[in-house]
């Protein structure tokens, strides 16, 4: 189909799946075997200007938005979402500070970031998941410092980032209202990880709890330099940071139909290929047809983000929606058509099926995106 590319963006969309291609593909099944953190690729993108895409250039990056960030995921994922994520995951960390960042929090921060350092994002806690607003952790201010105290748990690049925006609670008594961003860098005195996730999927992605223990950071660290604000952070960051969930779960769908159609045509039954079986096409076109239409949504959501409209809450959360329940279709369907094959890990559809799962979970479940839209829908503020 055609976007309406620029060439800058066909140029870094041809980069990335280059990259993805020569680098990451030799390595992905041995990264989700061992669960090792994906270093030496994350050093090389850096090296290729990728992790500054979405940094403005006053701050040492490429200057791009929301959508050349998505382009660069989708072609990662189409060969591993696990390492795509961990990409990602540096955008949700760095978004809250190219948001609502002071000028000085911009110029310390973003260069670093641009320049290869990983960032996280934290506002997960046990009793605080869908229900974002019921965090636990809290920062309690104590002349130039806040002191922090609590844990986050499920963080993506926790223990391997170098800066967290932390979501804490300055002022409990006023729930939502009462939630402040701050900025903490690794190894700051009272800052430690505790348990690693073993997962499912995306295994060479860090998932990670955090653990602040009187932890004391500078109070020009407050993220904006105003108290109160965390909640409002949080959910701008997500409307921007949704789209590249969508473009996670593209790529990976996208990466399944391509398996899928590779061994239809080579995989012989009844002395022909099993692509000429009518059954098969029907499975690879409603495949096509799912994916494309994400990856409408997907860049739609992106220019609107771009483009700076003011509500895009819906629109990025039916693109979220609509991508991950595509990528957990569609890798089911690979899955299927490549039989007991598709089952064995010798090929890589059965782990772009564990990988898509947490696309309809994490930054908000696809329930709670569906809430959002509704509400959207009922306010008449969708469209």
């Amino acid at each position: 189909m055609e976007y309406f590319f620029t060439e800058t963006q066909k140029e870094i969309k041809e980069l990335a799946r280059k990259f993805a291609v020569e680098k990451i593909k030799p390595v992905r099944a041995e990264l989700d075997r061992t669960g090792e953190f994906p270093h030496q690729l994350m050093r090389e993108m850096a090296e290729l200007g990728l992790m500054g895409i979405y940094i403005p250039e006053e701050y040492g990056g490429f200057g791009g938005g929301i959508l050349e960030m998505c382009l660069v995921v989708e072609e990662l994922s189409r060969i591993d979402g696990a390492v795509a994520l961990c990409y990602a995951a540096c955008g949700l960390g760095t978004f809250p500070i190219i948001l609502a960042g002071t000028e000085e929090q911009k110029r310390k921060y973003l260069p670093r970031l641009a320049a290869g350092e990983l960032a996280a994002f934290a506002i997960t806690e046990a009793q605080a998941g869908s229900d974002a607003s019921n965090v636990k952790t809290r920062a309690r201010r104590e002349g130039d410092y806040y002191v922090l105290n609590g844990t986050k748990q499920f963080i993506t690049n926790g223990s391997v980032a170098k800066i967290y925006t932390v979501i804490a609670s300055t002022d409990p008594s006023r729930g939502a209202r009462g939630l402040s961003a701050f900025i903490v860098e690794d190894g700051t005195p009272g800052f430690t990880f505790g348990k690693i996730e073993d997962k499912m999927g995306i295994r060479c992605s860090k998932t990670a709890e955090l653990v602040f223990q009187d932890c004391r950071i500078p109070a020009e660290n407050l993220l904006g330099g105003r108290e109160g604000l965390g909640f409002i952070h949080t959910m701008r960051t997500f409307d921007r940071t949704r789209p590249g969930v969508g473009a996670q779960a593209l790529g990976i769908a996208q990466g399944a139909l391509d398996e899928a159609l590779e061994y239809a045509k080579t995989r012989i039954q009844f002395d022909q290929p099993i692509v000429s079986f009518q059954a098969v096409q029907m499975m690879l076109a409603d495949m096509a047809i799912q994916i494309e239409a994400s990856r409408a949504l997907v860049y739609e959501a992106a220019r609107a983000a771009d483009a700076g409209v003011k509500n895009i809450s819906g629109l990025a959360a039916m693109a979220k929606v609509m991508a991950s329940d595509t990528a957990m279709r569609v890798t089911t369907d690979a899955v299927q058509i490549l039989g007991g094959y598709g089952y064995m890990k010798d090929y890589p559809v059965e782990k772009m099926m564990r990988d898509a799962k947490i696309t309809q979970i994490y930054e908000g479940t696809n329930q709670i995106q569906r809430l959002v839209i509704a509400s959207e829908l009922i306010k008449g503020t969708l469209w």
